[in-house]
């Protein structure tokens, strides 16, 4: 796998564009494979623990499905609670900001319906 260079003119370029265009800033939030389907079975629970998650989308690996939790997490769009006891328990809810993509997470379910082959 190729190493990406934090100073190359591609990296500048499309810090530029996340900058410049609010499209290209949601998309960066919330794009991906995963991401998505992560906020959406979020927006159908109250809270959620770990291994919910999981099942609600089987096909995510163990990887994965950490690194995209974390990310969301640092862009504020979820908020994990976790419990100092064995086994570990950790919750996981949309923040007020993740809430608001709701409408969001929507139109594009709607629009995908709508045109899906």
């Amino acid at each position: 796998m190729k190493a990406i260079k934090e100073n190359s003119t591609n990296q500048f370029n499309k810090q530029t564009v996340i900058n410049k265009c609010p499209v290209s800033h949601t998309l960066g939030k919330i794009g991906g494979r995963w991401k998505p389907l992560i906020l959406w079975s979020l927006s159908n629970a109250e809270k959620m623990r770990y291994s919910e998650i999981k099942r609600s989308i089987p096909a995510i690996s163990e990887k994965m499905l950490i690194q995209h939790l974390k990310e969301l997490e640092q862009d504020s769009l979820i908020i994990r609670k976790s419990l100092p006891v064995v086994p570990p328990f950790v919750e996981y809810w949309l923040s007020d900001s993740g809430k608001e993509m709701e409408p969001i997470l929507i139109a594009m379910a709607d629009w995908g319906l709508k045109y899906v082959e």
